[in-house]
């Protein structure tokens, strides 16, 4: 049994009338901000290619997400404020365009060109943060709503890819730090029959015959 983990780092966003910027972010971090709107996303991936040499396929026996603290505003936080924190673990390189559409649509988005499988989810975590009324003025965000979901499939793939995105949605807000994450795989590698595994092997690379980003 292996335990295989990758960091995403933190991130403090600012915001100046309807654009949010990154104005800090942790040395070697990879947030980017996706052009198109308030986006922002951080990404890596899990190297499995000494694995995948040994002509071995991963079983995942266990997946999940540790954080130090919520989501924190730093100036003016006002009831209404919110933000959407998607986690994810996936066997196939996304674009920045199928990302958003996964944090919308989750694997429910058929018959679109952004539409990420059941089998090439291994773990997602959608979450809602937000201030009510009930905390005012209260700096930290409240966990409001949490989604979990993903297959947990057995993969040849010599990548897993791990993606943190986030998208605020203010009221008053204008400043937020993002604390720092943790993406967490516990899997087992094993040696299967030849015939599944070269089978397992190709349905690995065509998943990955996309658009991809070190």
């Amino acid at each position: 049994m292996n335990l295989l983990a990758k960091e995403h780092q933190f991130v403090t966003l600012a915001r100046t009338g309807a654009d949010w910027s990154i104005t800090a972010a942790a040395t070697g971090g990879s947030w980017r901000k996706d052009p198109s709107g308030n986006f922002f996303i951080s990404s890596t991936y899990f190297d499995l290619a000494g694995l995948a040499m040994d002509g071995k396929t991963l079983f995942f026996e266990a997946t999940g997400v540790q954080s130090v603290r919520e989501p924190t505003v730093l100036t003016n936080p006002q009831p209404g404020d919110s933000m959407i924190v998607l986690d994810l673990m996936s066997t196939s390189p996304l674009t920045d365009t199928e990302l958003i559409t996964f944090s919308s649509y989750g694997n429910f988005a058929s018959g679109t060109t952004d539409s990420l499988t059941w089998a090439q989810t291994v773990y997602a975590r959608n979450q809602t943060w937000s201030i009510t009324v009930d905390e005012g003025q209260l700096a930290s965000m409240l966990l409001q709503h949490e989604e979990f979901f993903g297959s947990m499939q057995p993969t040849a793939s010599d990548r897993i890819y791990s993606y943190r995105l986030l998208l605020p949605a203010e009221v008053a807000m204008d400043g937020l730090f993002i604390y720092s994450a943790r993406h967490m795989l516990t899997a087992q590698a094993k040696t299967e029959e030849e015939y599944v595994y070269l089978m397992r092997l190709k349905k690995a690379y065509e998943l990955q015959q996309s658009y991809d980003e070190d």
